[in-house]
């Protein structure tokens, strides 16, 4: 065991705290999914007083939280487990904790295969629908419409810089999916040629806006224009309570080298290249968000986060926590 501020922290929660600090432990899911089972673990081996348990096992949250916080599906998975012991205490919170864990543990192994066959009912014969970047849960859709036998075609972007759609045609190419790969600036001539467009999604806010790959808005406005369905396509842990407390979403800036060389930027020191990873889609732009859970309207968001993370569960709840324990 490991001496924590207030309480001695086990040292296989300490190993996952590491995990997900080093990126040893990566993708959402299994962040998610690491998180609650350190959780479960820390409830699993407290010896204390139980009348200390909830401060404690709060304690545990926030260190799991700390250590990656712009990764949402953390946050998401230590307030679902929090959440619902918000007024228990003693051995009832204890059990609580862990069942909550292993619910949410199993929620989420369960959650691919559920959104595909919600989103493979949208697909009808024929359609053909246009993606951008790479999303696991897009292609899950995809190929679960291409295995129930309709014939389905894909148009789909590079998505510019770092060619991330090149990796969806190649996969759906595999499967057997029809696939035309085009230009990001190409997307409005081909808006009209689709019949619906489907994306992941990085971050769905409270009030229904999608933060996804930079480009994923202008295709959204184009979609809105023509009168074509826009769905995006994610797991429940991807809807972030953090809106509830005011949290911005903060847009990753990465490398203007992976726009321009190094020589480019020597030979024109007067030009500031900006490379943004992430944009912003507003909810009246998206038809809805095809999750596990079921198709969500954008408005409906923050009932999604209600259910499943508490509405107190936020980033306030996190602040609420470092005042208690005096944690900077």
């Amino acid at each position: 065991m490991v001496e924590g501020r207030h309480w001695r922290i086990p040292r296989e929660v300490e190993d996952i705290i590491d995990g997900i600090k080093s990126m040893r432990i990566r993708g959402a899911g299994k962040i998610a999914r690491s998180a609650a089972e350190a959780l479960k673990i820390a409830a699993l081996k407290y010896r204390g007083d139980l009348k200390e348990f909830t401060p404690y096992i709060n304690y545990v949250a926030h260190k799991l939280i700390r250590t990656r916080p712009t990764a949402v599906s953390l946050p998401n998975a230590v307030f679902y487990v929090i959440s619902r012991i918000k007024d228990l205490t003693g051995e009832d919170a204890r059990e609580t904790v862990i069942k909550a864990a292993d619910e949410f543990i199993t929620l989420s192994k369960k959650a691919l295969d559920r959104l595909s066959e919600i989103g493979a009912k949208l697909i009808k014969d024929g359609y053909v629908i246009m993606t951008h970047c790479h999303s696991t849960a897009v292609v899950s859709v995809l190929q679960k419409a291409w295995n129930q036998g309709k014939s389905i075609r894909v148009i789909n972007t590079e998505t510019r810089p770092k060619f991330q759609g090149r990796i969806t045609a190649r996969v759906l190419a595999s499967i057997g999916i029809p696939v035309t790969h085009i230009p990001d600036s190409s997307v409005r001539m081909f808006i009209n040629r689709v019949d619906m467009v489907i994306v992941g999604a990085d971050t769905i806010t409270s009030d229904g806006h999608l933060i996804n790959k930079v480009g994923t808005s202008l295709i959204a406005l184009a979609a809105w224009e023509s009168g074509t369905s826009f769905y995006s396509a994610t797991e429940f842990i991807k809807f972030s309570p953090a809106s509830f407390a005011g949290g911005d979403v903060i847009i990753e800036e990465r490398s203007p080298l992976e726009v321009v060389s190094e020589d480019w930027i020597k030979a024109n020191p007067k030009v500031n290249v900006l490379n943004p990873a992430f944009d912003v889609t507003p909810p009246e732009y998206i038809t809805g968000f095809i999750t596990d859970l079921g198709v969500i309207p954008p408005k409906a968001a923050v009932l999604v986060i209600k259910e499943m993370f508490g509405l107190e569960s936020g980033y306030m709840q996190l602040k609420l926590i470092e005042e208690e324990y005096a944690i900077e």
